[in-house]
């Protein structure tokens, strides 16, 4: 036997009153629950996160290591925690006119050794390769005047008949000459040293990298840095953000990326600086340098795996669902009362059916208050 439309509404007042303390009465309104069939809640369909990398170079340079070596390190690292979309680094004029400590060491232990083989004191094991014409020198300063003489001579003609070339002509000469000149780029960087810094730039680029270069203002590349992650978290091109720098500067960048639910990686040599204590990750350079930074960032993406799970299972107050439950029940004892099929009284006053027969009230008191009577 079904029950009738008093019994209906006034289950469903009962419900509506109730919902805010069980969040699991919109599937168990007008059936009873079945707990084994209870599952979690629909999980979004997967997706790879896009990683966007920021790089401070004016904090940190990669000093110990070629930036070359650093920068794919570092995109290995940061691969771990998605798709590396976005690779950009900033630093000033100096920053790339600079030459490290070790770098100077290099070029003077090279120096000496040099002028040790033109007198003859010492002669290498094995020669000096040309990496372009396979040719072999016992005298690595021979080498390189050969390679300057020859390789770089040719190397510019072919970048002048290439700038002077127009439409159709210019495609095929770039075709013609694209693998003689990729092999004189690989060659010269070992045996040509850099006029101005030590090749940062083209190391980076060479890594994939987008190199900005600003002024020699104080924090220029701190502005310009902050400008591009903001740009970056406005067009919504990555869910997480990977920062390289110890700069207490970026706080404030940090913390706005993560009010905008996106994941927050930190990269800097302080172990408790303000950065690593906001992100939601942090390494140090040299963890990402010795490969240990990618193996741990594999615990990280399942404890933020974790924590969405949860995330997804904590029951939260919606306004507007329950408005709109309360909006329903009104709805339905307005047109159950127009039909004249009870009144108000037999609802909130006067009783309640059971057991074929209606139960009266001594009093009209809220249905959740119970008399019990006590012998």
């Amino acid at each position: 036997m079904f029950p009738s439309s008093r019994r209906l509404c006034h289950y469903s007042l009962q419900c509506a009153q109730l919902k805010t303390h069980n969040p699991f009465l919109d599937s168990c309104r007008f059936r009873h629950f079945n707990t084994k069939s209870a599952t979690l809640p629909p999980k979004p369909p997967h997706s790879t996160p896009t990683v966007a990398i920021f790089w401070d170079l004016d904090n940190k340079p990669p000093n110990s290591i070629p930036p070359f070596e650093a920068a794919m390190k570092l995109k290995r690292a940061a691969s771990s925690f998605g798709v590396v979309q976005h690779t950009v680094a900033y630093a000033n004029r100096h920053a790339f006119s600079y030459v490290p400590q070790a770098v100077r060491e290099q070029r003077k232990d090279r120096k000496l050794l040099n002028q040790l083989e033109n007198k003859g004191v010492i002669k290498p094991v094995e020669p000096y390769v040309c990496k372009v014409c396979g040719r072999k020198f016992y005298n690595n300063e021979k080498m390189v005047n050969h390679f300057k003489q020859i390789h770089e001579r040719e190397h510019q003609k072919r970048v002048n008949q290439i700038e002077s070339a127009r439409g159709k002509r210019r495609v095929n000469l770039v075709g013609k000459y694209a693998m003689k000149m990729q092999k004189y780029r690989n060659a010269s960087r070992d045996v040509l040293t850099p006029k101005t810094g030590y090749g940062l730039a083209d190391e980076l680029k060479r890594a994939g990298f987008w190199v900005g270069t600003v002024s020699n203002k104080p924090q220029a590349a701190d502005v310009a840095l902050k400008e591009h992650m903001v740009d970056v978290m406005d067009k919504k091109k990555a869910e997480c953000v990977v920062l390289v720098s110890d700069d207490s500067d970026f706080v404030c960048v940090v913390k706005e990326a993560k009010s905008r639910c996106l994941k927050t990686v930190v990269v800097g040599n302080l172990e408790h600086g303000a950065l690593k204590r906001v992100a939601d990750a942090g390494f140090s350079w040299q963890e990402v340098l010795m490969g240990k930074a990618k193996k741990e960032a594999i615990s990280v993406v399942e404890k933020w795996s974790d924590r969405e799970i949860l995330e997804r299972l904590e029951w939260r107050f919606d306004p507007e669902k329950e408005r709109d439950a309360y909006a329903a029940v009104d709805a339905f004892y307005n047109e159950t009362a127009s039909d004249g099929e009870f009144d108000d009284d037999s609802v909130f006053g006067g009783g309640y059916e059971m057991g074929g027969g209606v139960v009266e009230r001594e009093d009209s008191g809220s249905w959740w208050e119970l008399d019990f009577e006590v012998d």
